[in-house]
């Protein structure tokens, strides 16, 4: 009688048959939705395909970093930064609107007027008369704080001189940029740098009443319209005939220029010796003082300002 012998995974419940059973793996099959059987490295292989195109077309969307288009033709376009361009024409609601930061110019045209500005533009000869008596007056008072003699023959017309003087370093208060401008705004279609540079310009300090002098550089860029080039230093002789400091005085020019033209841009700069800081003080004979103010275009681009501070020589080394 012929006996099997057992094997000893059969004691143990079936464990003989798992020892023998090849095992299963995970990456040799995938069962698809279908019923159909893939085999991974398949499937793999395909999702691999997919990232490669993506990342072909991601690589096409961007490059650098930026977004990708078209080369840009630059033979039409001006050789500045091309975001200086001229702004598209506003509305009509626009154009009654102010860009300046604060006000300058009130209704009638008179810029920053203080209290008596408008009483000694519209006075009479009379007035003006009386308002030249009171200042003389005034004068030959200091003339005996200081202990002068305003009877001795080298003073005699002296009250009457500094107050026409002082009358004319004033004028500025008699002015305003509406008549200064006299409609000299022309429509060009000039949307680049214009620059009126080395303007001299002679002010008195408000703190002591002494002169402050010294050269004024005045640009622009354009939206279309263009003013009369001598009206930049008419604007620039307005502001500074009147009691001023430095820093007020190149601000006030930049922001009238910026009301009244409305262009897209504006930059002044100023550098001026102070008899203040040189006949008293710290008596500095040397010493120079430059302030600026840029707005619109020219304070956001810094290649226009740049370019607007080496032709007028600030970038000189």
């Amino acid at each position: 009688m012929v006996q099997f012998a057992s094997l000893p995974g059969n004691e143990n419940g079936g464990e003989g048959e798992n020892m023998l059973r090849p095992p299963e793996s995970d990456s040799s099959e995938v069962k698809a939705p279908s019923g159909a059987v893939k085999r991974k490295s398949e499937s793999d292989g395909q999702g691999s395909k997919k990232k490669k195109k993506k990342s072909k077309s991601e690589h096409g969307a961007k490059v650098h970093g930026m977004p990708h288009s078209k080369r840009r033709q630059s033979v039409s376009k001006p050789a500045r930064d091309p975001r200086d361009e001229a702004s598209p024409l506003r509305l009509s609601q626009e154009l009654g609107g102010t860009r300046s930061p604060s006000p300058v110019i009130d209704f009638d045209g008179l810029s920053r007027p203080s209290r008596g500005t408008r009483e000694r533009k519209e006075e009479t000869p009379e007035q003006a008369a009386a308002r030249q008596q009171k200042i003389s007056g005034a004068v030959r008072t200091i003339l005996e704080c200081l202990g002068e003699d305003p009877e001795r023959e080298g003073l005699l017309g002296t009250p009457e001189r500094y107050a026409k003087a002082m009358l004319f370093f004033t004028k500025g208060y008699q002015e305003n940029v509406r008549d200064i401008v006299n409609g000299a705004i022309f429509h060009e279609g000039h949307n680049e740098l214009v620059i009126v540079k080395d303007i001299e310009v002679f002010s008195l300090c408000e703190h002591h009443m002494v002169p402050f002098t010294g050269k004024m550089h005045i640009g622009y860029i354009p939206d279309r319209d263009v003013i009369g080039i001598s009206k930049l230093p008419r604007i620039a002789d307005m502001f500074s005939r009147r009691l001023q400091i430095q820093e007020r005085l190149t601000k006030d020019v930049a922001h009238a220029v910026m009301e009244v033209l409305k262009p897209q841009g504006v930059a002044v700069v100023m550098e001026s010796s102070h008899l203040c800081m040189v006949m008293r003080g710290v008596e500095k004979t040397s010493a120079t003082t430059i302030t600026s103010c840029v707005l619109g275009c020219i304070e956001k681009r810094e290649k226009t300002r740049n370019e607007f501070f080496s032709l007028v020589g600030l970038n000189r080394r």
